[in-house]
């Protein structure tokens, strides 16, 4: 269900408005000719609850990239 998307998605993005802009704006640039826009919008949401999260992400870069400079 589509409830249970939402909430899996709104683990790593805390802010309800924030997650609609980021889920339409992703909707839109994934969604394929002649397919439901309702599946890419689950697609998605489902894509939202299986990433990293943005400042768990941005900490892992941060230390690739001062071991790169420490090199």
């Amino acid at each position: 269900m589509r409830s249970d998307l939402i909430f899996g998605a709104l683990t790593h993005v805390t802010n309800r408005y924030e997650l609609c802009q980021l889920a339409s704006k992703a909707t839109r640039k994934l969604h394929k000719p002649n397919t439901r826009l309702q599946d890419t919008t689950n697609e998605v949401l489902d894509r939202f609850k299986d990433t990293i999260p943005m400042e768990a992400a941005s900490e892992t870069n941060i230390d690739s990239l001062q071991e790169r400079r420490a090199a």
